[in-house]
């Protein structure tokens, strides 16, 4: 996808003809940006907000500038969208610190690696740099708000297609809600969509009394079903060519479909029987785990936020072990940022070049003393608890810097200083502060498999208590990230052989800790959430049937205190859940 910049000029040429009279200081415009992808115009206001492109209440651009192109997928994309959200909102909308400009500049970083022109983004800061700007700063900043923040009119935009890795209407079935369809393609695109989960059809009619006895059941199976079926209705009325090949003539008729193949038909107006048939049916396409019996309230009641580590040290003794290398322009924009937002987090500051971030962090681990290397991995560890930096990074072509700091920390193996290796877990710790970032991390086989191995060799450091908390950490927030992937998508993110590592690797280290309720605690959950509803059968649970799983976590009893969950994991997934 091409990736464009519009820019326009607020003060409609006011800013060149008037600023230097005024500020003392010569303006050219007072610049709105927003990021253009496929006619679709993505910008920051009233939040974040989407338009066809040219047709915002802003009119046409002074420019139209060619970022470069991406090859991320749409969806991809639109979930670090979401991300922005959370940032970009109306409240925190601010004409100098925290404007329109900003979110062109971290949505463009993200997309093709580099971020808007400088002119644009250093505009605030010239006119606060005059003594009349900083007087006036209160007055622009509500001046502007009315012009900045005007909502957009209600368009139908078009929906992202992950298909077309464009825009387009979507023809997925929609979770929870009945399809009415008129047209033979839009049934066979629908069954197929349930080739591997079920459907059902409701041949109905405008002028049919008795079918409109069904319709409450039916719109309420469809809330009940979710993703887990696809009902569709058709009006034989309107759906000359479906009823024609379905031979369908009486009304109300209902043929379902299990696992791609037509499983049974019937006619009449009986929800009692739809109902009781739709149920079966559903529960033949989606058989409850045996772990769903299991009584494990405390598990579930966990939080599974992400555990990171974002305490800020003093950052100039940080810079000053980085030698000659702090000197690097990189260090002092990265370094402001950092204190910008660990320091008043509704006050966000531009992101600086993360390309030139990723090669000062490389140019480290060649030059940089391994005693000295660890304070490129902190200031590495404070900005990737941004969720914008985290997700750049997790999109990486290869993920070429995170594996290259994780890669050296193996290559190093025994020799790598403490304090490097207590770093690098809470980078890991930190990459999963992003959503985006961790579904992104743990698909990928090559960085998953670094992350697991770094894991379980640190949890084998008997000299560093807290080098075995950080891996215990890091554990659970790889089992975590896997288990709502196993939730939400039906599907682990995780690959079973790289699963079967970590869980090995924790029962050692579960069996042999003697010293902390921390690491048993972290380790149990993240052991709870790996097997919980895992497949039965696969080598996860058979390996945790093979190592006595159950009478490894149940003997730390008294190391963990009266801890209910590690009860749960013990006897209920590893005693009764392995039967």
């Amino acid at each position: 996808m091409d990736v464009n910049l519009f820019v326009y000029d607020l003060s409609k040429g006011l800013a060149r003809q008037f600023s230097r009279q005024f500020l003392g200081t010569q303006i050219d415009a007072v610049y709105h940006t927003s990021i253009v992808l496929e006619g679709i115009e993505y910008f920051f206001g009233a939040g974040v907000q989407t338009a066809y492109a040219g047709s915002t209440h802003h009119g046409q651009p002074m420019e139209k500038v060619k970022l470069g192109r991406t090859d991320l997928p749409i969806e991809i994309v639109l979930e670090y969208l979401e991300s922005l959200k959370q940032i970009y909102t109306a409240e925190s909308y601010d004409l100098f610190l925290h404007n329109c400009n900003n979110f062109s500049n971290d949505f463009a970083m993200f997309l093709v690696g580099k971020g808007i022109p400088d002119h644009i983004t250093s505009l605030p800061r010239r006119v606060l740099d005059t003594p009349f700007g900083q007087m006036l700063k209160p007055q622009l900043d509500a001046a502007m708000r009315p012009i900045t923040q005007a909502p957009v009119p209600p368009q139908r935009l078009p929906q992202p297609s992950a298909a077309s890795n464009g825009f387009a209407f979507s023809g997925k079935p929609t979770p929870g809600k009945v399809h009415n369809i008129t047209k033979q393609a839009d049934l066979t695109s629908l069954l197929n969509s349930a080739e591997n989960s079920c459907a059902v059809v409701f041949y109905t009619s405008s002028t049919c009394a008795p079918c409109k006895i069904c319709y409450p059941a039916y719109d309420n199976l469809a809330a009940e079903a979710g993703e887990k079926a696809v009902l569709i209705k058709v009006d034989i009325n309107y759906a000359q060519e479906i009823a024609s090949n379905s031979g369908v003539r009486a009304t109300p008729t209902f043929v379902t479909y299990l696992k791609g193949k037509k499983e049974e038909e019937w006619p009449g107006a009986d929800p009692a029987r739809l109902l009781g048939t739709v149920r079966l049916l559903i529960l033949s396409a989606h058989p409850p785990h045996p772990h769903e019996d299991l009584r494990l309230s405390n598990l579930l009641k966990t939080s599974r936020k992400p555990i990171t580590y974002t305490k800020m040290p003093p950052l100039d003794k940080v810079v000053a072990k980085l030698g000659p290398l702090g000197k690097d322009p990189i260090v002092s924009a990265m370094k402001t940022f950092i204190e910008a937002i660990h320091g008043s987090p509704s006050q966000e500051s531009p992101l600086p070049s993360l390309p030139a971030f990723a090669s000062f962090l490389q140019k480290s681990i060649e030059t940089l003393p391994s005693t000295d290397l660890f304070a490129a991995y902190d200031l590495f560890r404070l900005a990737v608890a941004d969720p914008r930096i985290g997700a750049f990074f997790a999109e990486e072509k290869d993920t070429a810097t995170i594996l290259g700091l994780l890669n050296h920390v193996h290559k190093l193996g025994v020799k790598a200083p403490y304090n490097l290796r207590i770093v690098s877990l809470h980078v890991s710790c930190n990459l999963f502060a992003s959503p985006l970032a961790s579904h992104v991390i743990i698909s990928n086989s090559t960085l998953a498999k670094s992350l697991i191995e770094l894991v379980t060799a640190s949890l084998l450091d008997e000299a560093h208590l807290n080098v075995r908390i950080a891996s215990a950490s890091l554990a659970f927030n790889l089992a975590t990230a896997n288990f709502k992937a196993r939730v939400d998508k039906k599907e682990d993110a995780i690959s079973s052989s790289e699963q079967v590592e970590l869980v090995a690797g924790m029962l050692e280290a579960i069996g042999r800790e003697e010293e902390s309720k921390d690491v048993i605690t972290g380790l149990v959950r993240a052991l709870g959430f790996l097997a919980y509803r895992a497949e039965i059968g696969g080598e996860v649970l058979d390996l945790c049937k093979a190592l006595e799983a159950g009478k490894t976590v149940l003997a730390q009893e008294k190391l963990s205190g009266d801890d209910s969950v590690l009860k749960e994991v013990g006897s209920e997934i590893f005693g009764k859940g392995l039967k």
